[in-house]
This record gives C-alpha cells, structure tokens and sequence, in this order.
C-alpha cells in the first residue's frame, strides 16, 4: 500500500539515488577514453536491458507479450535513444559539470509539452515561476561559456552545450510521450524495457555509421566506470527509483530531483577538477530551484493516480 508521506527511510534512499544519478555523467567522462560516446551509450543500454529481462523473469513478468503498445514504445525508445547520443556526444566537448545543468532542464519541457499533448495539465503559478528561473539560468550559463574561454574554446563548449540541452528536449519528449499515450497503463518496468532495448539496438550501429572507433581500451578505469553507468545507474538506481514511486506519493519525490543537478556540478568539481565560475554557480542555482517549483504538487495530500513510470522517468537519468 502506497505511504502517505515520506518517512526517514525513503529519504535517505532517495538522497542517495540522487548522488548516483549526478555521478552520471562523470562516469561517461572516465569512459570516453576507453569506448567512444556513442557505443558506450548503447552497450550501456543493451548490459542494461539484458539485466532488467533477467530481473522481470525473476518477478514472472513475460517478456514478449502482446501490450498494444509496440508502436508507441519504439519511439520512445527511439528518443531515448537521441536523448543519450546527444548527452554522451556533448560530454565530447563540454564540461561535465555544464552537461548536468543543460540535462537537467528537462522538466521543464514536460512542463510545457503537458500543456499541447496532456489534458488537464494547466500550469501554476508556481510552476510558471520555475520556467522563469529556468531559462533565466540557461540563459546565464550560455552568457557563462561565452564570456569565460577563449574563442576557439568558446565555439567547442557551446556546441556540447547546445547538444546537451538538445538530450534534454529529447528526455522531456519521452516523458510526455510516456504519459500521453497508453504507456502511461504499463508497468515502469516494461516501458524502461522498451527504451533500453531499441536504444540498444539503434546505437552501435550509429556509432558505426558516424566513423566511430567503439570499443578503443578496456583499462581498469574504463570497466569500472562503464559497470557503474550499467549496473549501478541503468539498471540498479532506475528500479530502486520505480520501486519509491509504487511505495511513497509520486509527486513528493519527483521534488527530490532538484538535487541531482547539484550533486553533479558538486562531484565534477570534486572528481574531475574542473573548475566552477560564479555565473555557472548561479545557473546551477536557478535551476535546481526551477525543478523544484515546477515539480512541486499542488495538493501534497491529494491522492497521486499517475504510473511510477511516467513520474519516475521524469526525474532521473
């Protein structure tokens, strides 16, 4: 039975699913040496969805069934597809620290996709007030890369900043996909499947297709790295999320996602050196508090009736 508040416990799982999710892309950063974006991106998915069919069989959850969904999974798979090969091709050019900011301003695109493809979605308030600092935070840190570098680095980090943000309308397209369609009906993990699986499929031969070198060196760095993106993240952290939302209010802890983007501008910093300016400490901050309003529940004690997939989806990555 689903709790009406979160308690101690939830908390602390959640502070720390939070943690592992803003250590992401710092994992991608140490892979890239070793595999290159776009394979990497697709060998974590298919090591992904490889364990997610042996945790469904595990439950008694059939694979290869009959959903009438088909359709509808493929393109969301499909765009979680674009959402990773832009996220991990950015990483190619920018820092970690400015992808997170860039990812994460995803819920905003739910935010307004809501408002075109779900009825009954109305903004608030206080969600339109999360917009504005949102974008104003964009804003400050596309001002941040063009003011901080010199030319040359300038043109190479915007290019990663635009493609990062470009995964983010990729990841915000999904949701909205998720929860406009009869995905919305499915189990979280079924609709993860679909996503880990096309994307699976679709990325290696991309990687092919744009010339690049794939698998270049398995060091210790590079494996350890890579497992913690598949077993730990992909496949460890997403259940462990959908496994919160079917227990505790999905909209209590969609909330906590504003922390992710802080936990990893924080461990970039910390674990690949890399150096935070004012202005982007600002944009960090103006959307990490964006998140929060726009994920806010109007009703904390109302009764939650959306799936755990499409919320959890929502909020992680």
């Amino acid at each position: 039975m689903t709790r009406s508040h979160l308690d101690g416990r939830a908390i602390l799982i959640l502070t720390f699913l939070c943690v592992l999710f803003g250590w992401q892309q710092i994992a991608i950063k140490f892979t890239l040496d070793g595999i290159s974006p776009i394979m990497q991106a697709g060998l974590r998915s298919l090591i992904a969805g490889a364990l997610l069919c042996c945790w469904m069989c595990y439950r008694g959850e059939k694979i290869l069934r009959r959903d009438g969904i088909a359709l509808w999974g493929i393109m969301a798979g499909i765009l979680f597809a674009l959402e990773f090969l832009f996220l991990y091709r950015a990483l190619e050019h920018t820092d970690a620290a400015r992808a997170t900011v860039f990812l994460y301003t995803s819920p905003f695109v739910v935010a307004l996709g809501a408002q075109l493809f779900i009825p009954g979605e109305q903004l608030r308030k206080l969600q339109i007030a999360g917009l504005c600092c949102a974008f104003a935070g964009i804003v400050l840190a596309f001002s941040d890369a063009l003011t901080g570098n010199g030319a040359g680095q300038n043109d190479e980090q915007l290019l990663g900043d635009l493609m990062a943000l470009t995964g983010a309308i990729a990841w915000g397209a999904t949701t909205v996909l998720i929860k406009a369609t009869p995905m919305r009906f499915e189990s979280a993990s079924r609709v993860l499947l679909y996503q880990l699986l096309v994307s699976g499929i679709v990325l290696p031969p991309a990687a092919l297709l744009l010339g690049e070198p794939g698998i270049i060196q398995l060091d210790s760095q590079t494996v350890l790295a890579f497992s913690f993106q598949c077993v730990v993240v992909a496949f460890f952290a997403y259940l462990s999320w959908f496994w919160l939302m079917r227990q505790y209010p999905a909209s209590q802890i969609a909330t906590f996602s504003f922390l992710t983007p802080l936990f990893g501008v924080i461990s970039a910093a910390v674990l690949l050196d890399e150096s935070i300016s004012t202005g982007l400490a600002l944009a960090l901050v103006l959307v990490a508090g964006g998140i929060y309003l726009v994920s806010r529940p109007a009703d904390p004690e109302r009764k939650q009736t959306e799936s755990g997939s499409e919320k959890a989806r929502n909020a992680v990555n």
